[in-house]
């Protein structure tokens, strides 16, 4: 099944089934600090932590709090052009549903 499914991978950003398989693949990834856009500056938000898929739910850990708590299909995910993060769109449940965009920048370890 697990081949098909790299073969015939969806490609509707849009899709529930696109937003939960983009979910899995950023799962358990590592992080070095989660930065946020301020109006023309970058605000460091966050440094070391994880993102992680739990009960439906997309968290993003960081600095030992709940930067980012969404449902899977609400999110929109993104990476960027340089592979060593990812941009995070979604509806904050912690903060009573106040849309965050988040740049995640993965932890860089030598494969």
């Amino acid at each position: 099944m697990a081949f098909w499914k790299k073969i015939f991978k969806n490609k509707n950003p849009g899709s529930a089934a696109y937003r939960r398989d983009r979910a899995q693949e950023l799962h358990g990834q590592a992080i070095r600090y989660v930065t946020e856009r301020m109006g023309d500056v970058d605000e460091i938000v966050g440094r070391g932590g994880c993102l992680s898929v739990r009960n439906g739910e997309f968290l993003l850990l960081t600095s030992g709090d709940i930067l980012l708590r969404t449902r899977v299909e609400d999110l929109q995910a993104s990476y960027l052009m340089s592979g060593d993060g990812v941009v995070l769109t979604a509806p904050n449940i912690e903060e009573g549903g106040r849309v965050r965009s988040l740049i995640a920048h993965f932890v860089y370890y030598r494969k």
